[in-house]
């Protein structure tokens, strides 16, 4: 059966809205630290106060992942959160660089005439390992930038988020740490382990398991980036986001996407059987209801399910035409 993606029968989705038309953007020669010093102030509208407290670092607001670099009109490279990441990790000497060094180039690009549903991106994003899709106009000039975030942002949740579950799509590969980690240790375990947060957890001796009691992010290593905090000298404790709002298996995708819009996260812990039980979702785990062979899978269930009712209406007809019959020849 095949699927029409032009009709909205499982997800409304403003393809043009999921498009962050005013990406960050900036030159070859632009200084590493000038280009985190821009995405670090891009997440506040306000801007941001480099004398903030070390306890209010966590409720940021964020907005961009990723900057795009440009060599005239032309898209050259592109830097992101993951690579602030791997360099911190390799205690690279960021002053010395310049973003063009360290660029992943060349960049993957979709054209906006093959941007017709959300499909192309979420196969590009999988296929490429990426989160940041530029879209491009026939002749490569940039239009925007699409991601995960975008993407969700800009989905309208229909009733397929309501009928799945977290525990559908949540990750169980978690990496954690103690409260007494150094966050530059921390940097080591999302790049060695190619994560993008670790959860920090106290044991409970007596029960025998982790206590998640806050998160650091990639995008938290930016912010420390920005603010030029040791990283060293840092622990855990010190600037991780907490308390952490926990999702249990058993709760919707659309509870998920509606803590992580009022929450302006883009992951959130799950966590079951007194917290025996730990998972991670993210907004592209969320995105994943949307492949084209889990919707396959739903559209046979809900198939399946359509023709069980058919026919115990068509038995409960034939009953009671029977019941009808025997009362009239009584």
């Amino acid at each position: 059966m095949a699927i029409d993606s032009s009709k909205p029968t499982f997800t409304h989705l403003d393809l043009d809205a999921a498009i962050d038309k005013q990406p960050l953007v900036v030159s070859l020669d632009t200084p590493l630290t000038e280009t985190i010093a821009l995405m670090g102030s891009r997440r506040v509208s306000c801007g941001l106060d480099r004398n903030l407290e070390l306890e209010d670092i966590s409720s940021i607001a964020s907005r961009s992942g990723c900057v795009l670099v440009m060599d005239g009109d032309r898209l050259i490279g592109i830097f992101t959160e993951r690579d602030i990441v791997k360099l911190t990790a390799r205690e690279q000497i960021f002053s010395d660089l310049t973003v063009a060094e360290v660029m992943t180039q060349p960049v993957i690009t979709l054209q906006k005439d093959n941007f017709q549903d959300i499909f192309a991106v979420l196969f590009l994003f999988r296929r490429y390992r990426i989160r940041h899709l530029p879209i491009v106009e026939r002749d490569e000039r940039l239009i925007g930038v699409v991601s995960p975030e975008t993407i969700r942002r800009a989905m309208k949740p229909a009733n397929l988020l309501k009928l799945r579950r977290v525990g559908e799509v949540m990750s169980r590969r978690i990496v954690y740490a103690s409260l007494d980690t150094k966050v530059l240790d921390i940097a080591r375990l999302m790049a060695q382990q190619q994560v993008s947060c670790v959860v920090i957890t106290q044991t409970d001796t007596e029960e025998d398991i982790f206590i998640p009691v806050g998160i650091i992010t990639e995008r938290d290593i930016l912010q420390f980036k920005f603010l030029q905090l040791n990283l060293s000298h840092l622990e855990a404790s010190q600037v991780m986001s907490t308390p952490l709002f926990l999702l249990s298996p058993e709760d919707s995708l659309l509870a998920a996407h509606q803590e992580m819009q009022r929450r302006r996260v883009r992951r959130m812990v799950v966590s079951w059987n007194w917290g025996q039980g730990l998972g991670i979702i993210t907004q592209t785990s969320i995105l994943r209801i949307f492949d084209p062979m889990e919707m396959y899978g739903v559209i046979e269930t809900l198939q399946s399910a359509v023709q069980q009712l058919e026919q115990e209406k068509a038995e409960l007809l034939t009953r009671l035409e029977k019941q009808q019959l025997d009362t009239t020849t009584s």
